[in-house]
């Protein structure tokens, strides 16, 4: 499945299209603001990044389009998904519709820490044999990267106040 994020150099985002990817789907999505580390992350990992935002970067077509927060309704890419008939969800419907669903989650919330809180929880279960996916507000040092897919049934997810996308308000 080609599946397109809006947005894609936002830290969660990025962490999705890594996902995405891992997950074996074909990845690519649009920014105004590329810079690393993110950037690197994905280009790293055979994401097709594009500057800005323009109803061309829907072709080729994807089958999928991951609407970020940073879109409102007259985003050209979004209101080209709307009448081009693509389907499109909000990140977090993403989230639930390929990785939540089928995993029990660990969802680490509060004011302060949430993502040492949540890389920490991710590296106690990759100790002891877990496999657990995670995705995290910032890339571990010893791991490269904000994310995993893991085979286990535990999934770790940093829960912020991620605004999500204008339809899903």
């Amino acid at each position: 499945m080609l599946i397109h994020l809006i947005g894609i150099c936002g830290t969660g985002m990025g962490s999705l299209a890594g996902l995405l990817r891992d997950a074996g789907h074909q990845v690519q999505g649009s920014d105004r603001n590329v810079y690393p580390p993110m950037s690197t992350m994905l280009r790293s990992k055979g994401i097709r990044i594009m500057e800005g935002y323009s109803a061309d970067h829907l072709e080729p077509r994807p089958d999928l389009i991951v609407v970020g927060n940073i879109a409102d309704a007259g985003n050209p890419e979004a209101r080209g998904a709307i009448e081009l008939g693509i389907d499109y969800l909000s990140m977090p419907q993403a989230l639930a519709r390929f990785f939540l669903s089928s995993r029990h989650s660990i969802v680490v919330t509060g004011t302060h820490g949430k993502t040492t809180t949540t890389a920490m929880i991710a590296r106690m279960l990759l100790q002891t044999g877990r496999d657990p996916s995670f995705l995290v507000g910032g890339v571990l040092t010893d791991l490269g990267q904000s994310y995993r897919l893991g085979g286990g049934d535990t999934f770790v997810i940093e829960g912020d106040e991620y605004e999500t996308a204008f339809f899903d308000k």
